[in-house]
């Protein structure tokens, strides 16, 4: 597997992850749409452990409609959504495909929330749909 390294806009935090990703969603939860200005979130999702991060980060939490605690971190700089993560799966992150050295490299495996989504969303028809999360395992 080659390592995976990505960056804000400005440059101010730098990261890379020394694992094999999980899963890669697009999650179009109302909150991501907050967060990207109306699209879905793309997401990698890794292990929490394979995350190295250089660089400051500014951290924002909210209460998701799932019920759980939900942060997201960003460039305190220049405002670049950098990753994501639910108190209740501490073990994964889940990273901005944007914010990818080389976004071409996300392939998406599914779409999560779609329950939430706008209808001009556009989403594969051969990949799976979940209203809201996934089942895990």
């Amino acid at each position: 597997m080659a390592e995976i390294v990505g960056q804000c806009l400005c440059g101010a935090v730098h990261y890379r992850i020394d694992a094999t990703p999980v899963f890669a969603a697009a999650c179009h939860c109302r909150d991501c749409q907050y967060v990207s200005g109306g699209a879905e979130s793309n997401v990698l999702i890794v292990p929490a452990a394979a995350l190295r991060v250089e660089g400051q980060v500014r951290r924002y939490e909210s209460l998701a409609d799932s019920g759980a605690r939900v942060w997201r971190s960003f460039c305190p700089d220049c405002g670049t959504p950098l990753f994501a993560g639910n108190a209740d799966h501490g073990e994964v992150v889940a990273v901005k495909a944007g914010s990818l050295a080389d976004p071409a490299t996300f392939r998406r495996q599914a779409h999560i929330w779609t329950g939430s989504a706008p209808p001009w969303h556009l989403m594969e028809e051969d990949l799976p749909r979940f209203p809201a999360n996934p089942p895990l395992g």
